[in-house]
């Protein structure tokens, strides 16, 4: 079967789903490829199971928030370049609106009870619908034992053992190797998926028809270089090479090519630099950052539009406050994201390819097993972080373990974490109400009992 490039459904009728998943994208990578593989997958039936798991593998291999890319590489097999670039820019949109207007709240009013108390009901409710993620792609990804201990193993190399990610990915991608030639098939789906329905119309076998070429590659890595560059060339020319435009342009071009892992790996990087080098943050700011980044949709890594709005904004220059943050936050948003569709739009030809590839398959398959121990070690740590205010380091030789320290447990955290729980796994209510509940019901006891 040949897929014809970009005529699979209609633009316009994509472009509203695309809207309407990107409203829904809550709760960091592993709610956000929770909430595509239910609409693509399961609802719209637009593409198969295992084809979107394939997508999914080679965009975890890619530096960048990877369920974006997953959008942007989805979008590209439905609509070609034109779905690509409308599932990408409507996946980030509603995200980097909101924000850019919680960015300006924050640097105007500061500390507000109302806002904590609000953080109190969202924070918590993410826990819930990360933990459903979790379960959701592992039904559909673990499909032998080996893979459910490689998924295991992930989580311990970095829970335990502080192995960066990239080494994980690649430990995982020869492990799913070498299971691929003593077991061969050992990450097809069964005979019988467990979610027969309609046949997708992207079906696991479709062979996309754009074909990779020289002459498209150079065209395409043309582009989107100098896309890229030009706001930060035109910053340099009219504020001059030492503007701090000019500084984040740079930085954050170069930390958009070190994010393999999605934001939580990059985010240690980004706030050292930000604090100790450049000092556009106070000690402690880039947690009210990613608390910010946390409550608005899209992928986690807009926080750095954060960073951008605030340090600009307390130097801006020769410019206004409120314009210099505007535009370092528009910038940076910019230079982190182009790279993410040239990477799709670049590659995704080739990748396509070699889908028929088994030993590519069979370490594709270890890589999606290894993402499923990884989204649980940043729920763990997401966990941590929210719902105990210190915790404490626990080392026996190699192993290193992070644990809450009991008598800081946050227990209105607690209590709404549980509420969370109930409403998505006994309930099965969407992301949307509950994270409305929750938000109502943090706000009565952030307002009733304190935040703390």
């Amino acid at each position: 079967m040949t897929l014809r490039a970009g005529d699979v459904i209609p633009l316009r009728a994509a472009a509203r789903v695309w809207f309407a998943i990107s409203l829904q994208t809550f709760g960091g990578p592993a709610g956000q490829i929770a909430v595509m593989q239910r609409v693509l997958v399961e609802e719209t039936r637009w593409i198969g199971q295992q084809r979107f798991l394939f997508a999914l593998s080679y965009c975890t291999l890619l530096p960048g928030p990877e369920a974006q890319q997953l959008a942007t590489y989805v979008g590209w097999l439905l609509n070609g370049v034109r779905g690509a670039l409308v599932a990408g820019v409507l996946f980030i949109l509603p995200g980097a609106v909101a924000l850019l207007v919680l960015s300006g709240v924050y640097v105007t009013y500061g500390e507000s009870t109302v806002v904590q108390a609000l953080f109190l009901g969202l924070a918590p409710a993410v826990i819930a619908i990360v933990a459903q993620a979790v379960v959701r792609v592992a039904r559909r990804a673990l499909l032998h034992p080996a893979l459910v201990g490689l998924a295991v193993a992930s989580f311990g190399a970095l829970a335990l053992l502080g192995v960066p990610f990239p080494l994980v990915v690649a430990g995982a991608a020869l492990a799913g190797w070498v299971l691929g030639r003593v077991l061969p098939g050992v990450g097809e789906p069964p005979a019988r998926p467990a979610d027969a329905g309609p046949a997708p119309l992207i079906a696991d076998d479709a062979l996309h028809s754009e074909p990779p070429g020289a002459r498209r590659s150079a065209t395409v890595l043309g582009v989107g270089l100098v896309l890229w560059a030009a706001p930060v060339v035109a910053a340099a020319l009219l504020l001059g090479p030492s503007s701090i435009l000019v500084d984040q342009g740079l930085f954050f071009s170069g930390a958009a090519l070190v994010t393999f892992g999605g934001a939580y790996a990059v985010l240690a990087f980004v706030a050292q630099q930000a604090v100790e080098v450049y000092g556009w943050l106070a000690p402690g700011e880039m947690v009210r950052g990613l608390a910010l980044a946390e409550t608005t949709p899209g992928p986690l890594v807009m926080v750095v539009q954060f960073v951008a709005f605030v340090g600009a904004y307390r130097a801006p220059g020769p410019l206004d406050p409120w314009v210099a943050a505007v535009l370092a936050a528009l910038l940076t948003t910019w230079v982190t994201f182009v790279p993410c569709f040239l990477f799709i739009l670049l590659g995704a030809p080739y990748v396509e390819r070699l889908r028929g590839n088994r030993a590519l398959a069979s370490a594709l398959a270890g890589i999606t097993a290894a993402v499923v121990g990884v989204i649980a070690h940043l729920g763990l740590y997401f966990a941590l972080h929210t719902l105990f205010a210190a915790t404490d380091v626990v080392e026996q030789g190699p192993l290193s373990l992070e644990v809450p320290l009991l008598d800081s447990v946050r227990w209105p955290a607690v209590v709404v974490a549980l509420l969370a729980a109930v409403l998505v796994f006994r309930l099965g209510w969407s992301v949307l109400r509950v994270l409305g509940v929750c938000a109502v019901v943090g706000l009565v006891l952030g307002l009733s009992v304190g935040v703390g």
